[in-house]
């Protein structure tokens, strides 16, 4: 948390620097959200392209990547979401998807692990991934298929975990026509967050530890530490992000979603250090005008309220799920 006036004052200028600087620059790829289209595939870099998900399905995005033999996908989505993302990469390509690399642990995001493998690719992970999948499922898998029949229809008792477990912080995968990096920067939306680096095109691909619009889902998260995971991804060269949810952007991205983690909770934290309670709070916090972007009314309460608990229990809120 950024207790120093000083400190905060920085992180704001940094944050609206940007901003600014990425306005200017008016980058090609970029669309405003009234050009948003679920399903569409934008080209980023040469053999990078976004596919933005499906809200409404509740689809992830995907970011395909083009390697010398083969092709590399970024979250394995929802089984309908799989499918949709194998037709498009083989409107793209006839190389072979290889890897499929996980995010993360939610279902939007892994769900369609079975559908991939079962087409010839390694889905990958960071092991907290693993870890987190032994704790929530099959119950989280249950309930989905309850609920949705692209889950149903696979007829399994529970998701399938990704075949390959990464166990360092940095897994590199280098076959001379493209370097792509595997990072995890510690626990944030998730205990097993990665991230997806090209160092070449400056890309970063977030899985919902940054999103572009108000889709934070903060339940797993460690929301005093997301921050400091945030200034890590920082540190890279990045020129494009592309998010879990919500359109592409530029480093922007990045500050506004560590100005939103780092608002929320230094609210509730203080507000909670002034004896108020978990109404007194969801009632009262107003955030920021330049973090509206990641703040939805129908989600804001339920946000603060996982602050709250992980202040007052003194403990990720990704410890206190059930």
């Amino acid at each position: 948390m950024l207790r120093d006036p000083m400190l905060r004052g920085v992180v704001w200028l940094r944050f609206l620097l940007v901003v600014i600087f990425a306005t200017l620059g008016s980058l090609a790829f970029l669309v405003s959200r009234s050009e948003a289209n679920a399903e569409t595939v934008r080209i980023i870099a040469p053999g990078v392209w976004f596919r933005e998900g499906d809200l409404e399905q509740g689809h992830s995005n995907n970011v395909i990547i083009e390697m010398k033999d083969y092709m590399i996908v970024v979250d394995a989505n929802y089984p309908s979401g799989a499918r949709a993302a194998m037709a498009d990469v083989k409107r793209l390509t006839m190389k072979p998807v290889k890897y499929v690399f996980d995010t993360h642990h939610h279902g939007d995001h892994l769900y369609g692990n079975v559908l991939w493998t079962q087409a010839g690719a390694t889905t990958l992970a960071f092991k907290g991934v693993s870890q987190e999948l032994k704790r929530f499922e099959p119950g989280r898998w249950q309930a989905a298929a309850k609920e949705r029949p692209d889950v149903a229809d696979l007829h399994l008792d529970g998701p399938e975990p990704p075949k390959q477990d990464i166990n360092e912080d940095l897994f590199v995968l280098n076959d001379g026509s493209r370097k792509v990096e595997f990072r995890h920067f510690g626990w944030a939306h998730t205990r097993g967050d990665g991230f997806v680096y090209l160092p070449k095109e400056q890309v970063l691909c977030t899985g919902d530890a940054v999103v572009n619009g108000p889709y934070n889902n903060v339940d797993d998260a460690y929301i005093e530490n997301w921050p400091a995971v945030l200034r890590a991804a920082e540190k890279l060269k990045v020129k494009y992000v592309l998010p879990g949810h919500g359109l592409p952007g530029g480093r922007d991205l990045l500050l506004g979603q560590e100005l939103f983690v780092t608002e929320l909770f230094k609210s509730v934290k203080d507000g909670a250090g002034q004896g108020k309670k978990l109404e007194e709070l969801q009632a009262s916090i107003q955030l920021p005008m330049a973090v509206t972007p990641w703040v939805s009314d129908a989600l804001l309460k339920q946000q603060i309220k996982a602050a709250y608990e992980e202040v007052t229990q003194h403990k990720p809120r990704g410890e206190i799920t059930e």
